[in-house]
């Protein structure tokens, strides 16, 4: 066992833990303050469910031998089986076993989390955490096993995705779609007001994935080595790049430079270096960087033209800058990798996650719908599924008796009878 490597990969684990609340904050702040709380819960559910589904089936599922066509692993771990302290994983990295499951299962953990922006506002949480266990059985495993395991038939066609531009984020942001798709838009669509309640929540969000992503991009070398080093610089400096190609883009099109754009921005490029940040030299995680900030920029405005209600532009982020990423490495990749056969490779890989994840996500969602239905009602939409669902708000205006929706009584009261005190002093003045 190599016990620098494995502190790293637990350290890169812890790490990668950390991006779900950060993820929950990000959309948290994203959302109207009668949403805040359910946002942050259903980011959280997602650690308690898929971890242990992980340990029941999922490790083995997805990293288990393959049974047959590199399609699913098979059920020899199933509780993690067959699994000790001395069990090392296969090849060179001299890990413990529990070391590698940890760090694969933050990822699982993750995943569908990132969906849950979608679907802001309007879907039971009950219906929810019920897709989460489904999706991740069905979809993600399935998913994880074709890409990162070595009989996996997207890894032995050689399509590169070093951390999970098409395991996580192509899948998370179709799958995301195919949801969209079945509940339908929020009240309100392209009429009312939606705007973000705490965009200091968002900024602390993404500076939370930010840091995270370093365990993320890096820690998939599962050693401490160049290739990480590499992988850690070309994220840094990718984010910042994407950051700038979102803001250039916001500040052309739309005239000024906001807060929401510089964190959706870094997102972006986190999106994008993911799958190609070892594959590429510096220069061209720069390019990647850029590229992705402004055509997610224009990409998130789709949803208005194309009439689907993504609440946190989780498609025009994660699934275009899954994408993105994907396909560039096929023309950026260095030392001899790069070219039209590599590109084609990375093609089939996007799209062919891409058709599997939306139909599956479809139907999953659909079996959802009509069995317990997954929409919240119009009343619970219209008053906030804070309350509704988890009998809590975000902000506890009680206090002052009212309620997260709307002014108090007694602010509003104050308010007006200091509104009405200055009009009778500016009456006595004049």
């Amino acid at each position: 066992m190599n016990g620098a490597d494995t502190a790293f990969v637990l350290i890169s684990a812890a790490l990668v833990m950390l991006m779900t609340p950060g993820l929950a904050f990000f959309y948290g702040g994203m959302v109207r303050v009668k949403s805040a709380l359910n946002m942050l819960m259903m980011s959280l559910i997602s650690l308690g469910i898929v971890s242990v589904l992980w340990v029941l089936y999922g490790y083995s599922l997805t990293f288990g031998d393959d049974i047959g066509a590199g399609l699913l692993g098979n059920f020899d771990h199933i509780g993690l089986k067959g699994i000790t302290v001395d069990t090392l994983t296969g090849g060179n990295e001299g890990i413990p076993v529990f070391a590698f499951a940890l760090f694969q299962l933050m990822f699982a953990v993750l995943t569908p989390a990132l969906m849950s922006g979608a679907l802001a506002d309007r879907v039971k949480f009950s219906a929810w955490a019920l897709f989460i266990a489904l999706w991740v059985s069905v979809v993600y495993f399935p998913i994880a096993h074709w890409v990162w395991q070595s009989d996996g038939w997207l890894f032995k066609l050689g399509v590169i995705d070093f951390a999970g531009g098409t395991a996580v984020h192509i899948n998370a942001g179709v799958g995301a779609l195919a949801a969209v798709l079945v509940v339908g838009k929020r009240i309100g669509f392209k009429k009312d007001p939606m705007r973000p309640h705490s965009l200091p929540l968002v900024v602390l969000g993404a500076a939370l994935l930010w840091f995270g992503w370093f365990g993320f991009n890096a820690g998939s070398a599962l050693a401490a080595n160049g290739t990480a080093a590499l992988m850690a610089f070309n994220t840094q400096i990718a984010t910042g790049a994407a950051m700038l190609g979102w803001l250039i883009y916001e500040r052309v099109r739309h005239g000024a430079f906001t807060t929401l754009g510089a964190a959706s921005g870094a997102v972006a490029g986190l999106v994008a270096i993911t799958p190609s940040g070892a594959a590429v030299n510096p220069f061209g995680a720069l390019l990647i960087g850029v590229v992705a900030g402004a055509v997610c920029s224009w990409a998130v405005s789709l949803k208005f033209k194309l009439g689907y209600d993504d609440s946190l532009d989780v498609v025009g982020v994660h699934l275009v800058g899954g994408v993105i990423g994907t396909l560039l490495v096929g023309v950026l990749a260095t030392g001899g990798v790069g070219g039209l056969s590599q590109l084609g490779k990375q093609a089939v890989g996007a799209f062919a996650v891409m058709a599997y994840s939306f139909v599956v996500s479809w139907i999953l969602a659909k079996i959802v719908d009509v069995t317990i239905g997954f929409r919240a009602s119009e009343d619970d939409e219209t008053s906030g599924v804070d309350m509704a669902y988890h009998a809590e708000s975000a902000y506890d205006f009680s206090a002052v008796g009212g309620s997260p929706s709307g002014r108090s009584s007694v602010a509003a009261a104050s308010q007006d009878e200091t509104l009405a005190a200055a009009a009778k002093t500016k009456k006595v003045d004049a």
